[in-house]
């Protein structure tokens, strides 16, 4: 038992010597997994799995015909922002010249579908021209810092690709025509409008190995000097690789004498959170599980760093009151509905029109898309009655008869039971004909535990 555990802890520091290595490399290094291998004196299949760490981790990325890169991690504060070369990958296009900008990020487009003197207003440094076979449209742009995408598979002039290598502005071809061009590139920057808005653990958390720790060895009467320091009841445990092994609270160190040890008191195995996780994630953890404190860890359970209750609170309603920035699926099935006052009063349903786009195989609405009219009703009514965060905890749904494409539908949620800690709605759908579907969901309140 002991040798394989001594393997896996040599394993762990062999992944992380890669690792640490990767970081240490200049930015635009190209990185193999045999030269690695051999760098580290480790296996080619340790070198491998560390490699795709890294690029998951946004340290390498691998570019086609030149193979693995470092590069710097992107901020998420700047997702919304393309660069040229990811641009190349969403309209399949080729580069021609300017391959020193790719990297560079371009914070706008422009179709080029006018004269050249009306197109020239509207270009500068950093957009990029989507425009046919227009060889002066092409060297203008690239005069006043733009890039150049040409539409129909054109290829520039031998002048044009040599001016884009000598500024460092690319010069791309696509085979789409301009009109699936622009839509190719404004749905991803859409996307990322969209991406932007969810909040992960990452954001809030400064990912470093903080001070308020216990080990192993450490006893309840350092538990409570840590805690009197710090004006917090739950603290990591971790070993000499600072792998979280446990969670010590006060309710674990009550009626303990001073000189007992923590790792006899601790909970083992405690529940961690990966950086990468949103903190509604973390959230619905913290609220099932009773706790309001996550460690942040990396793969290896080593720990990066913690998340509290009234931290991932703060963020998610942070985020509630940023601007919306682009229109999810669940957006776009809801933007028809208004909410309506019943005649009895007190009580409202929402009301909307069945579009096509709704349609299920069969021609008739899509029980999906059913499900989730309810669930954004139930929403609303929740955040209406109490203005508190939650998470879905469980939905049953009965679909009495099939929905009419065009029809108009009312939804009715009624309230059985909210409490602090959770809601229990019951939902109807119906339309000119009577009842459609119904539904009983649970919701637990994310912020009263």
């Amino acid at each position: 038992m002991d040798t394989e555990s001594g393997a896996g802890q040599e394993a762990v520091t062999k992944h992380e010597q890669i690792l640490a290595y990767i970081q240490s490399l200049p930015i635009g290094s190209k990185i193999s997994v045999r030269k690695t291998a051999k760098a580290l004196d480790v296996s080619e299949g340790t070198a491998y799995k560390a490699i795709k760490e890294a690029e998951s981790l946004g340290l390498v990325t691998t570019k086609e015909r030149i193979g693995t890169v470092r590069v710097d991690r992107k901020k998420r504060s700047s997702l919304e922002q393309l660069t040229f070369r990811e641009v190349a990958d969403i309209v399949e296009g080729q580069l021609y010249g300017g391959e020193a900008g790719l990297d560079k990020t371009l914070h706008k487009f422009v179709i080029g579908a006018m004269e050249l003197d009306a197109m020239l207003r509207y270009i500068d440094e950093g957009s990029l021209l989507i425009v046919g076979n227009r060889e002066s449209a092409h060297r203008c742009a690239l005069e006043v810092g733009a890039g150049v995408l040409i539409t129909g598979g054109f290829e520039p002039s031998p002048e044009v690709k040599s001016l884009a290598d000598e500024l460092g502005l690319p010069v791309l071809s696509s085979r789409h025509d301009t009109f699936t061009v622009a839509s190719m590139i404004n749905r991803a920057m859409y996307d990322r409008l969209i991406k932007r808005k969810i909040v992960l653990i990452e954001d809030i958390v400064t990912l470093s190995r903080p001070a308020s720790v216990m080990r192993p060895d450490d006893t309840v009467a350092e538990f409570h000097r840590l805690s009197g320091e710090t004006g917090l009841y739950r603290f990591p445990v971790v070993d000499d690789r600072y792998r979280v092994i446990g969670m010590m609270t006060a309710k674990d160190a009550a009626g303990f004498p001073p000189d007992q040890t923590v790792d006899k008191l601790m909970t083992r195995n405690p529940i961690t959170v990966s950086p990468n996780i949103t903190v509604t994630s973390a959230a619905h953890t913290m609220a099932t599980e009773g706790i309001d404190l996550l460690p942040v860890t990396d793969r290896h359970r080593k720990l990066l760093g913690v998340i509290s209750r009234q931290e991932v609170l703060e963020a998610m309603r942070y985020a509630g009151k940023q601007p919306e920035s682009g229109e999810t699926f669940d957006d776009l099935m809801w933007g028809g509905f208004v909410k309506t006052e019943t005649e009895e009063g007190g009580q409202w349903t929402y009301k909307g029109r069945i579009t096509p786009q709704m349609s299920g195989s069969l021609g008739t609405v899509s029980e999906g898309v059913l499900t989730t009219l309810m669930t954004q009703a139930a929403r609303r009514m929740i955040r209406e009655m109490g203005k508190r965060d939650h998470v879905l905890e469980s939905m049953t749904t009965y679909f009495v008869r099939p929905v009419q494409i065009d029809s108009e539908i009312v939804i009715a949620p009624r309230a059985l039971e909210v409490s602090r800690k959770a809601a229990t709605l019951e939902l109807e759908i119906r339309d000119e004909i009577g009842l459609a579907a119904k539904s009983i969901l649970t919701a637990q309140m994310i912020d009263s535990y």
